[in-house]
């Protein structure tokens, strides 16, 4: 019988000591944005997963830095996270609550598309639904007033549910849930580890106990 294939989530915070060799010999790795986890959380680098509006979209298409970055040369494909039709919806709604995220739902799905194709990258849209569902899940975890569940987070729930079998194990590393206040950190970490007690996932602690659930 075959064994699934091991798939690691890399956000780009902390990662364990010693982890880059474990990382890297995952059958799949994902990575986010500037994939500031390179280094100490590994090199290989399958997928980025972009935030493809607002400022972050258009920082890593402008400039060609991050185009030239190492691990976009190695990535073999890039997943926009937001749905651009879901974001424009957004955005009157935005304009009242939160008119300094004028910005915020900014399209560049497009540009991210036509650089995959031009140098012969997968691409793909992750799902509006997901972004529905991981709302609705949230629900259950007492959120406080949020804008947009986290890219680490879509990317989790769209791997779940779209990309790995029964048989896959699938592990996080460098996820501290800390960051943008307009994230539900404080949420979306209680239900990670509701997703690792459950055995849908499993965090990345350190080498001697890598096997262990959160």
């Amino acid at each position: 019988m075959s064994r699934g294939r091991t798939i690691m989530i890399v956000g780009n915070g902390e990662v364990p000591d010693g982890a880059s060799s474990v990382i890297d010999a995952a059958d799949l790795v994902v990575r986010f944005n500037d994939c500031r986890s390179v280094g100490s959380g590994g090199h290989r680098t399958d997928i980025i997963a972009v935030c493809n509006t607002g400022r972050p979209g258009l920082a890593m298409l402008g400039g060609g830095r991050w185009k030239a970055s190492a691990p976009v040369r190695q990535a073999r494909e890039f997943w926009c996270v937001r749905s651009g039709a879901k974001f424009a919806a957004m955005r009157a709604g935005l304009a009242e609550t939160h008119p300094d995220l004028d910005d915020f739902c900014d399209d560049y799905t497009v540009g991210f598309e036509s650089f995959s194709r031009s140098t012969k990258r997968g691409f793909r849209v992750v799902p509006a639904a997901v972004h529905d569902q991981v709302d609705h899940d949230l629900a259950g975890f007492s959120p406080d007033p949020y804008v947009v569940p986290s890219s680490g987070l879509i990317v989790i729930a769209d791997i779940l549910s779209n990309i790995a079998t029964g048989d896959d194990d699938v592990v996080l590393a460098g996820f501290g849930h800390i960051g943008w206040q307009w994230h539900p950190f404080p949420a979306e970490r209680r239900y990670v580890d509701a997703l690792a007690a459950s055995g849908r996932l499993r965090r990345l602690h350190s080498i001697s106990s890598s096997s262990q659930g959160a």
